[in-house]
């Protein structure tokens, strides 16, 4: 089955054809982050729309996934960062969102008391996911490093 490139491709278009290239190709995040020289979260979070590729690093995503250069171009552009603001139902997806709902004022409180009157920056940022051993059972072990970031008086 032949996939339809549209005249002018949009992120949407692109994520639709990044998708389908690494099911053919039976590529893990991982391993095209690891192609590229990127980190499976970035590149993940890119490849969704959600940021930009630096170029060279978009047009390598189109060589390893067999993607048209127009798609390059487009993974290179500024995103419109949108999403849902209803609560997730994706079980994976709702347990980050309860931990925000749970846990989002403490860790602002202990921004606040190590840092100042700030935040923490989610474009210098760094984020990964590894799995840990436990007696338990294995843990998902993610770590987020965002600049701080302090408020400016105006």
């Amino acid at each position: 089955m032949t996939m339809m490139i549209p005249d002018i491709l949009d992120k949407e278009d692109v994520t639709v054809m990044i998708i389908a290239a690494r099911k053919k190709l039976g590529l893990k995040w991982a391993e095209i982050a690891e192609k590229i020289g990127m980190s499976p979260v970035f590149t993940h979070s890119a490849c969704m729309g959600m940021n930009a590729f630096p170029a060279e690093k978009a047009k390598a995503l189109c060589e390893v996934l067999g993607l048209p250069g127009e798609a390059a171009e487009v993974l290179a552009e500024s995103p419109t960062k949108v999403f849902d603001q209803t609560v997730p139902t994706d079980p994976c997806i709702y347990r980050f969102y309860e931990v925000v709902g749970v846990y989002g004022p403490t860790l602002k409180a202990l921004i606040h008391e190590e840092f100042g009157d700030g935040i923490m920056s989610a474009i210098d940022f760094d984020m990964s996911v590894t799995r840990v051993s436990h007696p338990k059972g294995d843990r998902v072990k993610v770590e987020m490093s965002g600049k701080y970031l302090q408020y400016n008086a105006w």
